[in-house]
């Protein structure tokens, strides 16, 4: 297999708002407790041995500076090669919810242009999978294809995922949204490097557009063939699939797919003392991070580090992110609680199924 350089896109936004991601990128959105959603690109590629990641960073960025660091937890803090932040532009007249901007690619040649790199393999973040990238990269060589897209099969109706209109395994057109049975675009595609850079030079006057929107024209000429993943992905847009998708991993038979022990997903080390389970706990069907402190009831939730349930108190349900409070009496129930939170003694937060109650960040 021919040496890859990664390119991990975070600077793009979902058609819908939320509190959740007006103080983080989607990129940095905590999941199953103590992972980011950029962790799962970021091992995906270190797993099957890119040792050079650029990361294309948000107007927004601390958390996701703060999270990855110099790439330590993925062994990318290397003398060659190793984690780059690169600078992100912002969207132009492209829809709202692009993932590959080609004016990101243009600001950034440099990267591009100094690599000795074969192939470029990039992914976006919002999509949550566990996958060995190596047999993409092989059936990729093995094509003889100008550019490889991984698509899984669309599980329903999605206005947020771009699908491809297929000839065998051959792209014939796009569509954004997709219904049922469609092959819907995973947000990750391998490419030659010196065709990339072709690309930019021929697509410099339209760089305000996604590169796959560029491309709509050209898909007699230009070779594009779909790669079909057959295991679980996780798509997040919105609040309803990030609450949805975190409520899957409830599932022990998903979390053995998703987190094998041969292609393990590295996060951020926070060296947490384990979870403590005080007297009159009662906890079942639930995700707990390490530092947890637990004294009240806690069922079908995932909590992320540090979070305290006192005595009395109740959590169903629901998302309890790092280092929040759950005073005695107070109940919270369907509803995603992020970071920072003090739940006042004999408080409710409830949502309900249909309607997830969020309660934003606490400030500092």
């Amino acid at each position: 297999m021919k040496s890859t350089l990664g390119i991990i896109t975070t600077n793009y936004a979902g058609r819908t708002s939320s509190v959740l991601t007006q103080v983080r990128p989607l990129a940095s959105l905590p999941y199953a407790g103590r992972y980011r959603l950029v962790d799962f690109p970021l091992s995906n590629m270190v797993n099957a041995g890119v040792r050079t990641v650029g990361l294309v960073m948000p107007s927004n960025y601390r958390s996701i500076i703060d999270h990855v660091g110099s790439g330590k937890e993925w062994m990318l803090d290397r003398k060659g090669g190793g984690l780059f932040m690169l600078p992100g532009s912002a969207f132009g007249t492209s829809r709202a919810g692009s993932r590959f901007l080609l004016r990101d690619f243009v600001q950034n040649r440099i990267i591009l242009e100094r690599s000795d790199d074969d192939y470029v393999l990039v992914s976006a973040a919002n999509v949550v999978y566990n996958m060995d990238y190596r047999l993409l990269l092989e059936a990729y060589e093995q094509s003889g294809a100008d550019v490889m897209v991984l698509t899984c099969q669309a599980q329903g109706d999605n206005a947020d995922l771009v699908g491809f209109e297929v000839e065998g395994d051959r792209c014939r057109a796009l569509h954004h949204g997709v219904s049922y049975g469609d092959d819907a675009f995973m947000d990750c595609f391998v490419i030659r490097r010196e065709l990339l850079l072709q690309m930019l030079v021929e697509h410099e006057q339209v760089d305000y557009l996604d590169l796959f929107e560029a491309l709509e024209k050209d898909y007699g000429r230009i070779d594009v063939r779909v790669y079909r993943y057959k295991g679980y992905a996780a798509p997040i847009f919105d609040v309803v699939s990030y609450y949805r998708h975190n409520m899957e991993l409830l599932s022990v038979e998903l979390q053995d797919e998703l987190f094998p022990k041969d292609r393990s997903i590295m996060t951020k080390a926070h060296d947490n003392p384990p979870v403590s389970y005080r007297r009159g706990a009662h906890v079942r069907n639930s995700i707990v991070s390490g530092g947890c402190r637990l004294a009240g009831n806690v069922s079908g939730s995932i909590l992320g580090r540090g979070v305290v349930v006192e005595p009395g108190a109740t959590v169903l349900n629901s998302i309890v992110m790092q280092s929040c409070v759950v005073k005695s009496g107070a109940r919270v129930e369907n509803a995603i609680v992020d970071r920072g939170n003090v739940i006042p003694a004999g408080t409710e937060l409830r949502g309900t199924t249909d309607e997830i109650l969020i309660k934003e960040k606490a400030q500092s």
